[in-house]
């Protein structure tokens, strides 16, 4: 099985480079963030004339998370236990559309696109180490139910968790979201609350982001900020894992490039999803 992770940055504005990518790659279940329309919206023909099932969670022109599957979707669910919504200065938290999970062939996915935090200081920023540490709390609690579930959650996360991950002179140590040392221990927090990075021991190096503006692509002044983490029952199935850097180029990209695991369930003996737990959804 051919497992994916894509931020395509408005999939009404990339839906052919997408649904041909996964066609050419033969991936199995792409999750994908920032879509940017809500389900109406979403382009879904193209999708379901390739093959591929859908999932979609969106809210208006921003955000967003889907998966688009050649095998069964189950069990789709919108929002992890505890997530928080967005409250501006003086106003009532709002629901963003930042996480959708589903069950594929037992194994639970999550897409996530994990809020940007814009600056240091912001309250978007403290949101973002709510959120993360909401996602942790929740996961933890999930893999203590089911410590033998075979889990990934997958999407960008925001974060450069190290320093070999930040090529974009712009971002500072100390200065500047992505890098400093809160959001680097939020996502650490995950890792040590069960989880794996299961493409890295294949592509140690290597970036997933460019910035459209000054050159960044041509110049290698990236950042890897998406990532696949799962858990050990899912890391034991992982065969192969790759970023393909060459969705960067040609017309009309992505600023992110997808993120792919390939998977051998023969090699797991995961307990498996369990359909009949009782965890709560957030709409």
């Amino acid at each position: 099985m051919r497992i994916a992770t894509w931020n395509v940055n408005s999939v009404r504005a990339r839906t052919a480079r997408v649904v041909d990518w996964l066609k050419r790659t033969g991936t199995d279940v792409l999750a994908m963030q920032e879509i940017k329309c809500r389900p109406e919206q979403f382009p879904s023909e193209p999708f379901r004339a390739a093959g591929y099932e859908l999932a979609v969670h969106g809210l208006d022109q921003w955000n967003g998370v889907a998966f688009a599957s050649r095998l069964p979707l189950e069990d789709q669910r919108i929002g992890f236990e505890g997530m928080p919504g967005y409250a501006k200065p003086g106003g009532e938290p709002r629901p963003e559309a930042r996480a959708l999970g589903v069950v594929v062939e037992g194994i639970e996915l999550w897409s996530l696109y994990v809020p940007n935090g814009r600056a240091l200081g912001d309250p978007h920023f403290a949101y973002k180490l709510d959120w993360l540490a909401a996602l942790d709390a929740a996961t933890r609690h999930r893999l203590a139910q089911q410590p033998g579930l075979p889990l990934a959650l997958m999407g960008d996360w925001n974060v450069a968790p190290r320093e070999e991950d930040m090529g974009d002179p712009s971002f500072v140590p100390g200065a500047s979201t992505h890098v400093s040392p809160q959001e680097r221990a939020a996502f650490q927090a995950i890792l040590d609350g069960g989880l794996v990075d299961v493409v890295r021991p294949y592509a140690p190096t290597g970036y997933t982001f460019w910035d459209y503006k000054n050159l960044r692509f041509p110049r290698n002044e990236g950042m890897r900020i998406d990532f696949i983490l799962g858990s050990q029952a899912f890391a034991e199935q992982v065969v192969d894992g790759r970023i393909d850097r060459a969705e960067r180029k040609g017309d009309a990209p992505s600023d992110h490039v997808p993120v792919l695991v390939d998977l051998d369930p023969e090699l797991g003996g995961a307990e498996g999803y369990d359909e009949d737990d009782d965890r709560p959804m957030i709409f």
